[in-house]
């Protein structure tokens, strides 16, 4: 099985999430940029706001690919210290690249949603999106950031992931909702006929064509 695009893994994976359809306290935060064409077709079929919540892989010097940990908005970061020391990664490298990561986070904040400071999600029901779950480092430190932002309940929605990472999920938030998890996972991109890189630009669109996220009173 493969996925068109985006586009249909997101309509398929919002007829898994149909019981969220229309209510007022459930949100869909995608992680850009992969994220945001399969969150933005689960917002539209299910009548939810969307949002964005901002995390950047932080990368082995030497193969940039290879995430040694990631760094979330707020500063929340998660490093596998098991691959940091067998690749033997200096600490001076590693504060380079957090800092270089954080700077692109802060980068994408004003560049998506015009502010540098990322939206409070406290007391929501998030429906947290990705293209795919491969690691899941970048899912993780989202899960760890919004748990100390307080979210009333966290839902992982992928198209497609690795099984063994998806059982970790499982331990880790409310729900694991996934099309499907197929043997001999190897990397998100082999489950889609079409999977080119999400642009700025195409994140920015989607956005602006996005229902408003309500605001709550705060009483």
């Amino acid at each position: 099985m493969k996925f068109k695009d985006r586009k249909e893994a997101g309509l398929q994976l919002a007829r898994l999430l149909a019981k969220y359809r229309g209510r007022p306290d459930v949100l869909v935060l995608a992680l850009p940029r992969g994220g945001v064409p399969v969150a933005f077709e689960i917002a539209q079929e299910l009548n939810l706001p969307l949002d964005i919540f901002l995390v950047r892989k932080i990368g082995l010097p030497e193969q940039p690919e290879l995430a040694i940990g990631a760094i979330a908005s707020g500063g929340t970061t998660f490093l596998n210290r098991s691959l940091i020391e067998r690749f033997n990664v200096s600490s001076e490298a590693l504060r380079e690249i957090i800092e270089r990561e954080t700077i692109e986070i802060n980068r994408r904040e004003r560049l998506y949603r015009r502010s540098s400071q990322p939206a409070s999600f406290a007391d929501e029901i998030v429906i947290l999106v990705d293209d795919g779950l491969a690691t899941g480092a970048s899912m993780l430190v989202a899960v760890r950031a919004l748990h100390k932002l307080g979210c009333r309940r966290i839902v992982v929605a992928i198209p497609v992931g690795a099984a063994d990472t998806c059982s970790v999920f499982r331990t880790l938030v409310d729900d694991v909702v996934c099309v499907f998890t197929p043997e001999n996972f190897d990397a998100v991109g082999k489950w889609y006929e079409n999977f080119t890189q999400t642009s700025d630009e195409e994140v920015i669109r989607l956005l602006s064509f996005s229902q408003p996220r309500a605001r709550r009173p705060a009483f």
